[in-house]
């Protein structure tokens, strides 16, 4: 992989949204065509031959590279939204965020038993999300699940590996 062409297309705007953060912004990775190619090139070699059926985008970033992924993969697409956004019968996960509790919910007809599932999301910091996004997956009892971000801070978060059940397996492309 070429790691260069992904840290030069990556933006960091410090002390955004608060004071003393180091925002990690993709969305500079994804207006660069080759940037665009190398993340989804690198994403295609992980999970080529996972047998992956559907890929779950986070909302919203998450949603860019589960669709370019889906289409080299020959898999589906299933989109984990906020509440109000998915106009079909749903299914929710709520989790404790450090300012309140969030909830995330997809399709009731988006997952079966026969589903190998790629859960995908652009950073893993505390894991809150993407856990919430497993345990909610995870009621659809799919045959595998799997985990991938283009970034992790592992620096920051060095235990948000540890929130995921040991069968989930989880890949990120850049760490910090």
């Amino acid at each position: 992989m070429n790691k260069k062409i992904l840290l030069d297309n990556l933006r960091s705007i410090k002390d955004w949204p608060i004071k003393g953060v180091n925002f990690r912004d993709v969305t500079t990775m994804f207006k660069s065509p080759e940037c665009l190619k190398e993340i989804c090139d690198e994403m295609y070699e992980l999970y080529k031959d996972k047998g992956i059926t559907k890929i779950v985008g986070i909302e919203s970033r998450g949603f860019v590279m589960s669709s370019a992924l889906a289409i080299r993969l020959g898999a589906g697409v299933v989109l984990c939204r906020k509440p109000g956004k998915l106009p079909c019968e749903t299914v929710q996960e709520s989790y404790a965020k450090e300012y309140g509790i969030d909830t995330i919910e997809i399709h009731k007809d988006a997952i079966d038993e026969n589903d190998v599932i790629l859960l995908h999301d652009d950073l893993l910091a505390t894991g809150g999300t993407m856990k919430a996004a497993c345990d909610l997956v995870k009621k659809f009892h799919p045959k595998k699940i799997y985990a991938n971000f283009l970034i992790e801070l592992d620096s920051e978060f060095p235990e948000a590996r540890n929130t995921f059940d040991k069968d989930v397996e989880i890949t990120s492309l850049l760490q910090f």
